[in-house]
């Protein structure tokens, strides 16, 4: 089993274990995970999306040292717009 796939498992075993007891009130208290949710889905696909491109770029570099400052332009324009799409949607889970 891959290691992301673990990672995914683990994840989803604590939201479902803290999320019970919480779940389990009565009474007029009500519980909204929607942005808290959302905010962690996205800042943790963002870090992932970082986080792989920035592998690929240093390999890149490795690879091919004569074009690694074209390779460092473009993946700092990269993540420049991974980052821009993630402060939209964080945004987007705060207003929610």
């Amino acid at each position: 089993m891959s290691q992301f796939v673990k990672m995914i498992c683990l994840v989803a075993a604590a939201f479902v274990a803290t999320a019970v007891p919480a779940m389990a009130q009565d009474g007029g208290t009500s519980i909204s995970f929607s942005g808290a949710f959302g905010a962690g889905v996205v800042l943790l696909g963002a870090g992932l999306g970082i986080g792989k491109i920035g592998a690929a770029a240093v390999e890149s570099m490795a690879r091919q040292p004569e074009v690694a400052g074209d390779i460092r332009g473009a993946m700092i324009v990269a993540a420049a717009l991974v980052e821009g799409a993630t402060f939209f949607a964080l945004i987007v889970c705060m207003i929610s």
